[in-house]
């Protein structure tokens, strides 16, 4: 069950909040294995600690040491100052090669002749790297196809949530990218000191096998982006509107839901909540890995819908729309949240905690006003808070099987350079561009993106999610950075056990299909569609249809961490 724990990790789904089991679709073609046995949809589990064959660690000492030290990587360090940049990397190896990455991409794609590319290929010793975008709404499923039929490149970056489209995603990675495991393998920090420097846990993460039941076959089969860890999701308050109306910040469920009575309006557009639902089961206890836990007093695996305190949790978001506390075109799945909050409309978004940070910078720049914090850690009915948390990768970029040793070398060499931290002009280089084209220091000494920069630099993905840095830190605006620092250290003891910490599991395929069902029933009980009644039906239906196979799956992959 979900407890409390000293500092104890939690992975977390993905960034963009996974909702539910096999939430991210189905529609992966199956992939003839060409080297193993595994089974098309009948998923797989993936240990990824313990390992003798991944880079040896070794710390690379930070040109600029952090103005506020906390326990990273649940309670990051932070800069509440622009450093001087520091070079990280002065020997530049020498490249010539050309390469094609296919990235994901939210937008317009950024124009290839822009002197942001010219400038990084240079900066990283002469190796080109072209982008190949694919749009950021569908990549998850036509990347399946790209990479079925090889039309992706020399490499291909995978956020975490996106594998979900691809029916084994298992098979995919050791019969169609390549094994770096010779190359990565022991004392590489000469050549590539900052990939040395990333954290074993992340390289961890980017291992598997062809036979999952033979430790043997492990390698690594990809870069690890996006190290980070502690709180990625959260509700944010808009405190200036509670304060105006009186209503103090809730610390229970229950204080919540006194909040959002005495805030919504319907007749007059002002609701509560435009959206509440993949956020709020660790409220009511509910935790574990796509909903499955071991319930040690029955000593069997147990889904979260068979729990009383399931019922409990739709019954609370079925009050939210009974009561029209909750935006009436939720259902629609078409409303900017954001945008209703900083209107004043809504008074809770559930959302990445980055938007925190957002909304204070707009405040600065005089394009809104008011102000937004996170609800600190809620539970229902006496229970303990528990806060779902903990160091994971966003994904990964794969490299094509069909590349040379030395071409992946040369790819490596780059990784290396994308690898380097905050306080480098590396990473000056990569997050913010050149200086005058793309940003500006502004007034407080901090990088300020002009427009140019804001399109070309900011907003896509392309090299920025390469490879993970070093070491990941809280930045930006100064205030913002120390309120962030602070209430991280605030929910450190909350964190939410995880029964299958150091196994990524990949659910069968009738498994997510079922969830996928099962996710859509919850919505039509919450906003009004069927009857909290039928939850008895759901359950049996989510068993009969992959669920009992589902049971057992991860009871085998409880049993495999912790023992019969």
């Amino acid at each position: 069950m979900a407890t409390p724990s000293d500092r104890a990790p939690f992975k977390r789904r993905s960034l963009f909040k996974a909702a539910g089991l096999g939430a991210a679709g189905t529609a992966g073609l199956p992939i003839v294995a060409a080297c193993s046995d595994i089974e098309s949809g009948s998923g797989s589990t993936q240990t990824t600690e313990g390992f003798d064959f991944l880079p040896t660690y070794k710390e690379w000492p930070l040109p600029v040491e952090p103005d506020l030290v906390g326990e990273p990587p649940n309670h990051p360090s932070a800069f509440t100052s622009y450093p001087e940049p520091v070079q990280a990397i002065t020997d530049l190896p020498s490249g010539s090669g050309s390469y094609e990455l296919t990235v994901p991409c939210w937008g317009p794609a950024p124009a290839k002749d822009d002197p942001y590319f010219a400038a990084v290929y240079e900066a990283w010793g002469g190796t080109k790297l072209e982008l190949r975008q694919g749009d950021g709404m569908t990549y998850g499923d036509t990347a399946v196809q790209w990479v079925k039929a090889d039309e992706y490149g020399d490499g291909i970056q995978l956020f975490s949530y996106m594998t979900g489209s691809f029916s084994n995603f298992q098979e995919t990675v050791v019969n169609k990218f390549y094994d770096l495991t010779d190359i990565l393998r022991g004392d590489i920090a000469e050549r590539w000191p900052l990939l040395a420097a990333i954290p074993s846990a992340a390289w961890g993460q980017a291992v598997w096998s062809v036979d999952p039941e033979d430790p043997d076959t492990a390698g690594i089969y990809a870069i690890p982006m996006n190290y980070s860890g502690g709180q990625g999701n959260g509700i944010l308050a808009r405190v200036d509107l509670m304060d105006a109306a009186g209503i103090a910040m809730p610390t229970t469920v229950e204080e919540l839901l006194d909040a959002a009575r005495a805030w919504s309006d319907d007749a007059n557009g002002k609701w509560a909540f435009a959206q509440l639902d993949w956020f709020i089961g660790q409220w009511f206890g509910l935790g574990g890995t796509d909903g499955w836990n071991w319930d040690p007093e029955q000593q069997k695996m147990v889904n979260n819908i068979e729990r009383p305190e399931f019922t409990e949790m739709l019954t609370f978001r079925r009050t939210l729309w009974d009561e029209q506390l909750i935006h009436p075109d939720v259902p629609t799945g078409t409303l900017d949240a954001a945008a209703l909050q900083e209107a004043g409309q809504v008074l809770f978004t559930q959302d990445n905690l980055v938007r925190w940070n957002d909304f204070n910078l707009k405040v600065k720049r005089g394009e809104i006003e008011g102000e937004v914090a996170p609800l600190p850690p809620l539970a229902a009915n006496g229970r303990t808070p528990t806060v779902a948390m903990g160091a994971g990768i966003g994904g990964w970029t794969f490299l094509n099987k069909d590349l040379s040793r030395e071409q992946v070398e040369e790819i490596l060499d780059i990784a290396n350079w994308a690898a380097a931290p905050y306080g480098t002009t590396e990473y000056q280089l990569l997050q913010y561009g050149v200086e005058g084209e793309h940003f500006e220091i502004g007034a407080d000494g901090t990088p300020v993106f002009t427009p140019l920069g804001s399109e070309i630099v900011q907003g896509p993905v392309h090299y920025k999610a390469l490879c993970c840095q070093v070491e990941t830190f809280l930045t930006g605006d100064p205030d913002m950075v120390a309120k962030r620092f602070e209430y991280d250290a605030s929910i450190q003891d909350y964190a939410m056990e995880n029964p299958f910490e150091g196994v990524r599991i990949e659910a069968p395929a009738e498994a997510k299909a079922a969830g996928s069902t099962l996710w859509d029933q919850q919505q039509d009980i919450a906003f009004g569609r069927a009857e909290l009644s039928s939850i008895p039906e759901m359950v049996e239906t989510f068993m009969a249809n992959g669920g009992e196979d589902a049971r057992q799956y991860y009871t085998d992959a409880y049993k495999a961490v912790h023992g019969e």
